[in-house]
């Protein structure tokens, strides 16, 4: 059994942190009144302690308590206790580093595959995917793999942007970084646009939000899926 919530960004324009998200948070969240989060990702650097304070604010408007792994004396057994789990975005190289050098990428998979609610926003949905080969962050650091948790049979690429028609810009777009993903890796990438996310539900996943999002398969045009499509088919 899986619940999950795999969303391209924690902000959309104009908006405030999760704001988008806390209806749908309530009911994934609605068994428990503390989710444990994971700050590893360090958006901009921050430090793991103001990471979580932004995480309280937002979850304190659904009378969610946070608490942050880091501060947990044992992490591993902190994952196990836990009865909802968060890993928020950032850089993806830097996140997966650390849940490998604290040996957490196994027990992270053992409580989602057990049905611990989960939420991925950007990187934390990034690492859902077989591995973090279609992030968009800069390799800052070197994890020992690339090879992330597999919950969901695919890449996904969060903050997908569409080309812009008479653009000037010479370098590649996400459609073609993806393509060139494809010409070494077979998995399908899944380009979610902001405010857009996957819901997961034991073997069915749910395309929701506000936008349609882009899919790649291998030696294939790319197509729209609308939001509310059931996208099981990916497995």
């Amino acid at each position: 059994m899986k619940q999950l919530i795999l969303a391209s960004t924690s902000i959309i324009y104009g908006g405030t942190y999760l704001d988008y998200l806390l209806e749908e948070l309530k009911l994934h969240y609605n068994d428990t009144n503390e989710v444990l989060f994971i700050p590893y990702a360090r958006p901009g650097g921050i430090s793991y302690d103001d990471y979580t304070k932004v995480v309280q604010k937002a979850f304190g408007k659904i009378n969610i308590e946070i608490v942050g792994l880091h501060t947990c004396k044992n992490p591993k057994e902190a994952l196990h206790n836990a009865k909802g789990v968060f890993v928020g975005g950032g850089n993806t190289f830097v996140l997966v580093n650390q849940l490998y050098k604290n040996d957490l990428m196994t027990p992270l998979k053992q409580i989602i595959t057990k049905g611990i609610p989960y939420l991925g926003t950007s990187a934390g949905s990034n690492i859902c995917g077989l591995n973090i080969c279609t992030t968009n962050d800069m390799p800052i650091v070197y994890p020992p793999s690339f090879k992330t948790l597999g919950v969901v049979p695919f890449n996904i690429n969060p903050h997908y942007l569409d080309p812009l028609p008479g653009s000037k810009h010479m370098g590649e777009t996400r459609a073609d970084r993806i393509k060139e993903f494809h010409e070494f890796n077979t998995q399908p990438v899944v380009g979610l646009r902001e405010g857009s996310y996957l819901k997961v539900k034991n073997d069915k996943i749910l395309l929701k939000g506000m936008y349609s999002a882009r899919v790649f398969e291998q030696e294939k045009i790319p197509y729209e899926l609308e939001t509310e499509t059931d996208c099981s088919f990916l497995y």
